[in-house]
């Protein structure tokens, strides 16, 4: 029988992609995954477009000075001035990347893995997660399911109706934009 303590942690386990997977379908949310090598940066990502239609994306995981921690997803190619995000968004402070051990322990993923899939682990919705405007055009939309050995296509409509599900309600608003003093070209940081 299991002890209180190893039911929790049993209980706290991340979700596997077999498990994001399933959830989808319970949904009635259709999505189609590719299999690859590990992909760790988006440079590596562009070598799949031609097998991959839609909207290729990046993902920041960002924590502000107060501790509290946004998910910020865009176009792969969108410039985002990190500088002065936060006050975009609302947060206490400059942000900065949230460490590879409060991801795995919020949204239950390694470096690399990053995706609004994460949301799935994140059961005290501890994660504020932003949705770049821009990105929010194409009707198809790719993501790591939770590993970066794999890539899964999903409709905009459907990625925000599974956000929802898992009780995080997305915002949705314009974080890229065109090129100002100190504005950064992130494209290898946080896919």
């Amino acid at each position: 029988m299991l002890k209180s303590r190893q039911f929790a942690m049993l209980h706290t386990m991340p979700k596997t992609p077999a498990e994001l997977f399933a959830a989808l379908d319970a949904l009635n949310i259709p999505h189609r995954t590719v299999h690859h090598p590990p992909l760790f940066t988006v440079e590596q990502s562009r070598e799949l477009r031609g097998q991959i239609p839609g909207g290729h994306t990046k993902n920041l995981f960002l924590r502000d000075k107060k501790g509290a921690i946004y998910l910020v997803v865009a176009l792969e190619e969108a410039e985002i001035e990190l500088k002065g995000l936060h006050r975009r968004l609302g947060a206490s402070g400059r942000f900065s990347f949230g460490s590879p051990d409060l991801l795995r322990e919020v949204w239950g993923v390694e470096p690399g893995s990053v995706s609004p899939f994460g949301a799935i682990n994140d059961t005290e919705h501890r994660v504020t997660v932003v949705l770049d405007s821009e990105m929010m055009w194409h009707e198809t939309l790719n993501y790591h399911p939770l590993d970066n050995c794999m890539t899964t296509a999903i409709a905009r409509d459907d990625l925000i109706r599974f956000l929802r599900w898992t009780g995080h309600e997305p915002r949705i608003e314009r974080v890229s934009g065109h090129p100002e003093p100190g504005l950064i070209r992130l494209h290898s940081l946080g896919e």
